[in-house]
This record gives C-alpha cells, sequence and structure tokens, in this order.
C-alpha cells in the first residue's frame, strides 16, 4: 500500500503523503495490530447498525461485515499486509476492505470517527485480557486450596521480620496467599464491570447528527450500556489505568510468593522442592538447582508498575478530548498485559507441581522460641499474670534456655521454677509446637480445623 492509498485515506485535506519520521512516529500498526480482532468485531457491530436504522442499506451493510470476515481470516492466516503509511489497524482493515469488496466500503465510517473507534476496540482488548485474568487467578486459587487442604496440619515457623516468631501450618500460609488472590479476583471483576460502557457512536467527540442506535452497538459487543458522554467516552483510559492498577497489586501479590518460594528451595530452609519443569541448572556448577521461574516472576512486578507508572504520565496532562499522546496507552499495557498472565501461569505451574518438606518444616516450626508467646498466655491464662508481666517472665525463661543452648521445652521444670515459681508442669503442654497451632482457634487461625473450614469456605466461593 502507497503513501497515495494513505493520502487517500484521509481526504482532500492533505496533498503530500508524510515524510519517513513524520510516518515512523505517527504510526502505531507496529502494535496495535494486535487489537485486529477487536477492531473487527467493533466494526462488524456498527455496519449491522447502520444497516438496521436505514443510515445505509442492508445489501451494503451485509457486504460490509462479510467483507470484515475476509480480512480477519487473512490476519488470522497470517496473510495481511500491514503498511505503516496506513498508520494504524483501524485504516490498514478499512483499507484492505475496500480492496475486497470495492465503494461499499467507504460506508462503514458513517456515523464514527476513529477516536471512538480505537477507544472500542481498546475497552474490548482490555475486557478480553481482565476474563483472562481471571481464568489464571482461579486456576492458581485451586492449586493453592489443594496444597493447603493437603498440609492443613503440617506445622511450620511463622515469621515476622524473616525472624521465627510462632508455630503456624502450611495450609495456614497456603490460605494467606489465597486471601490476597482472592482480593485481586474481586478487583478484577470490579474493574470489569465498571469499564463495560461502549464508547462507539461518540464519533470525534460530539456525537453524530445519524440517527444511529448506540443500544444496539453495545449490545452486540457485550458492553451492559453506552458511554454515557461522548467527551469522557473518547478521552477516557480509566479503565487502562485500572487494568494496570490491579495487574500491579497482584504482581506485587505474586512476587512475595515468588521470593518466599526463593527462600524456602534452599538449602539452607529445603522447606520446598520445586519440579525440574520451573527450575533450571548452572553452566558451571552441577550441584544448583536454580528457582529461576520464581526469580523472573518476582522480576515481572517492575515492568508491570512501570506501565502503571507510564500511562498515568501519559494521561496527566491532556486536556479533553482526544490527543495523540493517548496512542502511547498501548504498547504499555500490551507488554504488562503478557507478562502478567505469564506469571500468573508460571505461579500456577509451580504450586502445583511443589512438594513441601513436612519433615523439614517440623523441624524449623520448633526452633527460635517459637512457643514462647503460647509459655506468655500460658501465665496469663493459668496463674492470672498482667500480660506485661508474663512478657518479662517469658522473656527471661528464654534467656535461660538460650544461655543452656537448649529451646524452651527443653528446660527442666526447675528451671522454670527458678524464675517463677508458680509455674507448674502443665506448663510443658502448651509448649509443643502441635499444640500451639492446635489452640489457635480463634476465626482465621492457623488451627487445621480453622485451615479445613477456610479450604471449604473457598470452594463454596468459587463454585
Amino acid at each position: 500500500m502507497t503513501d497515495k492509498t494513505a493520502n487517500t485515506m484521509w481526504g482532500g485535506r492533505f496533498a503530500a503523503g508524510p515524510d519517513a519520521i513524520m510516518e515512523a512516529i505517527n504510526a502505531s500498526i507496529g502494535f496495535d495490530q494486535r487489537m485486529a480482532a477487536q477492531d473487527i468485531a467493533g466494526s462488524r457491530a456498527h455496519a449491522a447498525m447502520l444497516g438496521a436504522a436505514g443510515i445505509i442499506s442492508t445489501k451494503d451493510a451485509d457486504t460490509i461485515r462479510e467483507g470484515l470476515l475476509t480480512v480477519l481470516s487473512e490476519i488470522e492466516a497470517g496473510t495481511f499486509e500491514f503498511s505503516t503509511a496506513l498508520e494504524d489497524i483501524h485504516m490498514n482493515v478499512e483499507a484492505r476492505l475496500k480492496q475486497v469488496i470495492g465503494e461499499s466500503a467507504g460506508r462503514l465510517h458513517t456515523g464514527r470517527s476513529r477516536n471512538d473507534q480505537v477507544a472500542t476496540d481498546f475497552k474490548l482488548w482490555v475486557r478480553d485480557q481482565l476474563d483472562a485474568a481471571e481464568a489464571g487467578l482461579l486456576a492458581l486459587i485451586d492449586a493453592l486450596l489443594a496444597q493447603a487442604d493437603a498440609g492443613a496440619d503440617w506445622v511450620m515457623p511463622g515469621f515476622t521480620h524473616l525472624q521465627t516468631a510462632q508455630p503456624v501450618t502450611w495450609g495456614h500460609h497456603m490460605m494467606a496467599y489465597v486471601e490476597m488472590l482472592g482480593r485481586d479476583l474481586s478487583r478484577v471483576r470490579d474493574a470489569r464491570a465498571r469499564m463495560n460502557e461502549c464508547p462507539l457512536g461518540a464519533a470525534a467527540l460530539a456525537g453524530t447528527s445519524f440517527p444511529i442506535d448506540r443500544e444496539m452497538t453495545a449490545q452486540a459487543l457485550g458492553f451492559d450500556r453506552p458511554a454515557a458522554n461522548s467527551l469522557d467516552a473518547v478521552s477516557d483510559r480509566d479503565f487502562a489505568l485500572e487494568f494496570l492498577g490491579v495487574a500491579s497489586i497482584c504482581a506485587m501479590h505474586l512476587s512475595r510468593f515468588a521470593e518466599e518460594l526463593v527462600i524456602w528451595s534452599s538449602a539452607q530452609f529445603r522447606f520446598v522442592t520445586l519440579s525440574d519443569r520451573f527450575s533450571t541448572g548452572s553452566s558451571i556448577m552441577p550441584q544448583k538447582k536454580n528457582p529461576d521461574a520464581a526469580e523472573l516472576i518476582r522480576a515481572k512486578v517492575g515492568r508491570i508498575m512501570g506501565a502503571n507508572v507510564g500511562l498515568m504520565m501519559v494521561m496527566k496532562g491532556l486536556p479533553l478530548a482526544y490527543s495523540k499522546d493517548m496512542q502511547e496507552d498501548k504498547e504499555q499495557v500490551f507488554d504488562a498485559a503478557d507478562n502478567w498472565m505469564l506469571a500468573l501461569a508460571a505461579m500456577e505451574g509451580m504450586v502445583r507441581d511443589m512438594t513441601a518438606n513436612r519433615e523439614s518444616l517440623a523441624a524449623a516450626a520448633g526452633a527460635g522460641f517459637s512457643t514462647a508467646t503460647d509459655l506468655a498466655d500460658w501465665l496469663v491464662r493459668v496463674l492470672g499474670m498482667p500480660f506485661r508481666d508474663a512478657h518479662h517472665v517469658t522473656g527471661s525463661l528464654v534467656a535461660l534456655a538460650e544461655g543452656k543452648g537448649c529451646d524452651l521445652p527443653d528446660l527442666s521444670l526447675e528451671d522454670m521454677q527458678s524464675v517463677h515459681g508458680d509455674i507448674t508442669k502443665d506448663v510443658f503442654d502448651v509448649l509443643g509446637v502441635q499444640n500451639s497451632v492446635d489452640s489457635r482457634m480463634s476465626y482465621g487461625g492457623t488451627a487445621p480445623a480453622q485451615v479445613r473450614a477456610q479450604v471449604g469456605r473457598w470452594r463454596e466461593v468459587l463454585k
């Protein structure tokens, strides 16, 4: 396709074609061709509406709709020749449509502008990505629920500041990520509902004088309703920003989990074994099994959050309605979407394949004075001691155990009574890690019964 074709597309206002530099900076076909299916879906809905409203003949509407399917089949087959001279996916499709069906193609753009066309295409594309993210999140949550159910009573250390804090269960830890990803799922669904208004028919910025039926096109494209203000409809990119915001929060959650998997799979922890499918070796050290998938997921948040900030900077100073700056919205969103979907899929694969090392988890759960809080609680509950006093007594017992090179359960009753004479042998009932986790029966606690209850609740929610 030549510059002459491009000039024809622009009309009589421009006598000469753009030079190479202007063409390069102005063209978006190198990336917005990803919206071909959405562009053609929008154009087919628009043509059907034009025919039904009597704005163009039914024959022309049918011819346009069939011709667009031909163009789509060429794009899907990889035989379509994209032209930078035609700038974007919209003009590339329309030019090819004219070659396929002739002059009837010129009637397609009646009652619309590229402004409402691109806003519609982009919304459809982002909506598809939100649907894909929902599916990815559901799959990952399901994998986590399987891990939580299997390890509901497997003890492990809980950490604060990456220091041993109190014993928890493997299932409880897995369910923490279910809760995080459940909020991500809620945000995905909220974002989809909020953005599901159709810009098509807003035209350039002011609507159109043609008697179009915006309800018809909105319904045909699966939108809940037409966008209510034509200025906002063509200039809004909140849906893309919200997509990136949701993706950024979710990627942060995935990164936190990935960091734990990196730590847990190390020789120093041995909490989990990652499958060979999601690990790599070293070119020089034959003993190495590197958690590369987890490390790459950990890094994806940088690209996704960067896209979020980048688009916010593009949009922050734009007056209404459309500005060419907004062409810079798509590459960042495309890249973020690709990396988010990849991270979700990789994390799901790792979670389904990984093996929790129950013995290592249990050994670590009892180390580092992890039942000190249980001891303090016992002093309060049984001896009626104010918690601050109990905290002080427990700290003294920890110091005593540390000095003897043992853990709290290894102290003798005499040792304990040397710190506080009212302590009885019953204290040893709370010092075992299993007793500790079993006692945490408050709602949302780590007790195995609570974990299984939460697994069951989530499975009901996700039905």
